[in-house]
């Protein structure tokens, strides 16, 4: 059957992105047919409707708005969909001189897949959005990423066992990988991680290849100026510029060069560590309830990510991190400079999502303006710091932000304070700029009065007052006048400038050269004014961007004087320290806090938290704490927080205790609760035993590692036996230090046998037979767990609650008469069901009550007042 000509376009061009929805431009629509409307309209919740015939069958057809595409785009994106967009290449007047029935040309100006947006309304402004590639090449293996939207590029080389840890750290977007095995290799985690995979041919990943493809992005004859790569790295950074050329359709991003990075360079967290943890996101998956939320004080989105950056990858630098706290002390100690630079920071717009819009053609004048207020705010900034003795990382931030006088003077003169959003809107440059998009304005907005004007000029030169310059659609604008005074104006001189163009019955009407020249003008003036000003957009354009490299500097020191500030700011209101950071193995800690537990108690106007001490440090072989004490009282609170006081000290920000002293740290594990991975056919058993063997083969001496009930998830003797093999091989083999919390008190033992093995508790208070915790750790040991009083705080049924201690009480006597092994069930009377008890009657007030309930203290005489406190103590102790 055939088709029409327009729905032939499209299905060619369909052909091209069988993957992707086709976003058909169609005048002011974006219009979907086929299977894409069906699915576009079920996920968009829009209506689906038809057009036309193909193979006898209606074809289905759904369209969204021009104006409105990007929030479209975002649910679709969002709902794992890639959309090529397919834009109008020519106007439909363009289409008709190549004949009557010629359809307008169209085609993909841009595929849109997660890792490749760049709009604002599509991105998390906070948060980085990485494209990354992992590549395989005999038997090296290498990591790439890049934010479009901001230029960030870096590099690493890495085993394929760190695949996993770190892209849990970079929680990418998007992921690349050659089709074949890195494909299969990579789909289970990137399901894990919801991540969209999507493979391209062995040819993206081609290394010799891939190096020309870099250097061409890059305009270099060689990548030994970006430093030493790999045949891996080469190939990954290669396979990630191919896959943004079939995405962008020829218009690259604007890219900083590769940066390398290495995995000795900061400490590593394992998925499993950081899910635990919570460092930016928490156990439901939202960024509530993290540490990243909770320390989080940046004014700007640069400095928001940059924060979340350096949380994810703690330095092991010992230089890098001594030059943050130093900057970091600064700005603690000059809370006015420290709060000034704030207010300016917070004027600062998003200079690298700007430069990166701008870049790739999707910008706007509000870019422009963006990056002239952010230039604006850099020298407040600069002015603001003047006469200040700052710290070497402050002074090389500041100094970033300066050179840019000519570039700010150039966007200070053309622009207006707040431009439109579009381009084509027009009317974002200033008056007095150009001189002549300042003359097409007037004529496209005071017409009338030009009009005016050279009427006036005319009735003046012919003496004629009666004479006018009028407007119709047939003839435009002409001279009118009488036939009396026409005469006048058809003979010598008059004659040679007023031409004659139409008689009526009582009129005469001219023209002339210079009303015929000025009616063009005004008819062309509106788009005339709009391509002046579109030409000056492409010229401030390409001036930015000859700056490029210096604007993304200058990012860089935003985000770096953000931070800072932000920290200090935090410091400030929430007392934390300076921790002292070294190449010892000492980890000691005095009042140490966990900060998300501590201010989640102060919003809901509870208790306090309860600070600890933690005492680790070791200088040969293993340092551990084991934990014992009843569930509910702060062991993994505990816990917790020490990793946590590790990880901010090594990125460089003070912590919340009173002192810190923090030797070096090279990994960060943890273990601390699990659930049942069904998806992946694990048990929670299972789950925490793949956990801890992870730790088990890699933890080293300068790991900090936290494990928490290791060993309960199955029968007893099995877990105590895991558990007490796992604290061994912790001690003896890995050497780490170490928080190991558990309610198997027969562990406790081997703090006698074990030189670097110390029993720390958590101590709770016992009061007419309820617990009370007291959240404090002291070194000694639990003698019990406090589970049946744990129980009946949570709710369990009376007969449950005293069931159950009569059961420890026989298991307990049992023990002690015959030996653990001994117990048998069949020893147990079995419980006696026995009618649901009956609502007590409410007791009456106590003599005390009584008392209580008579004094008024307002009325109370100084003698009278401590007569009835000798009056309630003696009924407390009758009582």
């Amino acid at each position: 059957m055939t088709v029409t000509p327009m729905m032939a376009q499209y299905l060619d061009i369909k052909a091209q992105y069988p993957d992707a929805l086709l976003f058909y431009r169609m005048g002011d629509f974006y219009e979907m047919f086929f299977e894409d409307a069906v699915n576009a309209a079920e996920a968009l919740d829009i209506a689906l409707t038809k057009r036309g015939k193909h193979d006898g069958n209606d074809i289905p057809m759904c369209g969204v708005p021009v104006h409105a595409a990007e929030g479209y785009l975002l649910t679709l994106i969002r709902k794992g969909f890639r959309v090529a967009v397919g834009e109008q290449l020519e106007s439909p007047a363009e289409a008709k001189k190549r004949g009557s029935k010629s359809v307008v040309k169209r085609d993909v100006v841009r595929l849109v897949t997660p890792g490749t947006l760049t709009e604002d309304s599509l991105l998390e402004a906070r948060r980085h959005n990485f494209l990354v590639a992992y590549a395989e090449l005999r038997d090296q293996a290498a990591l790439a990423w890049a934010d479009i939207s901001t230029g960030a590029f870096h590099v690493m080389p890495l085993a394929r066992v760190r695949l996993s840890p770190e892209l849990a750290r970079l929680a990418p977007s998007e992921l690349i990988v050659a089709d074949g095995p890195a494909y299969d290799l990579t789909r289970p985690l990137a399901d894990e991680y919801h991540i969209p995979l999507t493979p391209l041919g062995k040819a993206s990943f081609d290394s010799t290849a891939a190096e020309k493809r870099i250097c061409a992005l890059f305009n270099v004859g060689a990548l030994d100026g970006f430093g030493t790569f790999t045949r891996a790295e080469v190939s990954a950074m290669g396979a990630l510029v191919d896959y943004l050329e079939i995405t962008q359709k020829g218009k690259l991003p604007l890219l900083q060069p590769p940066l390398q990075e290495a995995e000795d360079r900061t400490v590593q967290i394992d998925a499993a560590t950081r899910r635990n943890l919570e460092i930016t996101r928490s156990l439901s998956g939202g960024r509530a309830g993290s540490l990243l939320a909770v320390v989080d004080r940046t004014v700007t989105p640069g400095g928001a990510r940059l924060l979340e950056q350096r949380l994810s990858s703690p330095s092991r630098s010992l230089d890098v991190i001594a030059a943050r706290l130093e900057g970091l002390d600064a700005m603690v100690s000059d809370h006015t400079l420290c709060s000034a630079l704030r207010d300016d920071l917070r004027k600062t717009p998003d200079l690298d999502r700007a430069l990166s819009r701008l870049a790739l053609e999707r910008g706007g004048p509000r870019d422009l303006a963006a990056i002239r207020n952010a230039l604006t705010q850099g020298e407040a900034i600069r002015t603001g710091v003047a006469g200040f003795e700052l710290p070497h990382l402050l002074t090389d931030a500041v100094a970033k932000l300066g050179g840019f006088d000519a570039l700010l003077d150039l966007l200070d003169a053309s622009l207006i304070a707040e431009p439109p959003l579009m381009a084509r809107d027009g009317g974002f440059i200033a008056e007095g700029y150009d001189a002549e998009l300042d003359e097409a304005r007037t004529l496209r907005d005071e017409g009338r009065s030009v009009i005016a004007g050279l009427q006036k000029q005319y009735a003046e030169q012919t003496g004629i007052t009666s004479l006018k310059i009028k407007h119709n659609n047939v003839l435009g604008y002409f001279i009118e006048t009488t036939a009396t005074h026409s005469e006048k104006m058809l003979s010598a001189p008059l004659s040679e400038t007023f031409i004659h163009r139409q008689t009526t019955a009582n009129q005469v009407r001219f023209t002339t050269v210079e009303l015929s020249e000025l009616e063009t003008k005004i008819l062309n003036a509106g788009n005339l004014a709009l391509e002046i000003e579109k030409r000056l957009y492409q010229s401030l354009s390409t001036a930015i961007l000859d700056m490029a490299a210096r604007l993304n500097q200058a990012a860089r020191g935003f985000a770096e004087l953000d931070l800072i500030t932000a920290l200090a700011d935090l410091a400030r209101a929430e007392n934390w320290s300076r921790p002292r950071v070294d190449t010892s193995r000492t980890f000691h800690v005095e009042g140490g806090r966990h900060p998300v537990v501590e201010q989640a108690l102060r919003q809901q106007g509870g208790e306090a938290f309860v600070a600890n001490d933690c005492d680790l440090s070791a200088q040969d072989g293993a340092a551990v704490w084991l934990l014992t004490g009843p569930n509910m009282a702060g062991k993994s609170t505990f816990l917790r927080q020490n990793a946590l006081i590790a990880i901010l000290a090594q990125m460089g920000s003070y912590v919340p205790a009173e002192v810190a002293h923090i030797g070096m740290v090279s990994q960060v594990f943890s273990r601390v609760g699990a659930s049942d991975d069904l998806a992946r056919g694990r048990s929670t058993f299972m789950v925490e035993m793949v956990e801890t063997a992870a730790i088990l083969n890699q933890a080293d001496n300068r790991a900090m590692v936290i494990l928490d009930e290791i060993g309960r998830g199955t029968a007893t003797y099995d877990g105590l036996s895991i558990a007490w093999a796992t604290l061994e091989h912790l001690h003896e083999v890995n050497q780490s230090r170490a928080l190991f919390a558990t309610h198997y008190h027969e562990l406790t033992q081997l703090a006698a046998k074990l030189d670097g093995v110390e029993n720390a508790t958590v101590a709770v208070k016992e009061w007419e037979g309820e617990v009370i915790f007291l959240h404090e750790v002291r070194k000694g040991a639990a003698d019990r767990s406090y589970g049946v009083q744990v129980a009946q705080l949570a709710g369990l049924p009376t007969a449950v609650v005293e069931r159950a201690r009569d059961v420890l009480d026989m298991l307990e006597q049992g023990a002690r008469d015959h030996g653990a092994a001994k117990i048998q069930i069949d020893d147990l009377p079995l419980f006696a069901a026995s009618p649901a008890p009956q609502p007590r009657a409410p007791a009456g007030p106590s003599p005390l009550e009584s008392l209580l309930a008579e004094i008024h203290p307002d009325d109370l005489s100084p003698r009278e007042a401590l007569d009835a406190l000798y009056q309630l103590k003696d009924a407390a102790k009758a009582q």
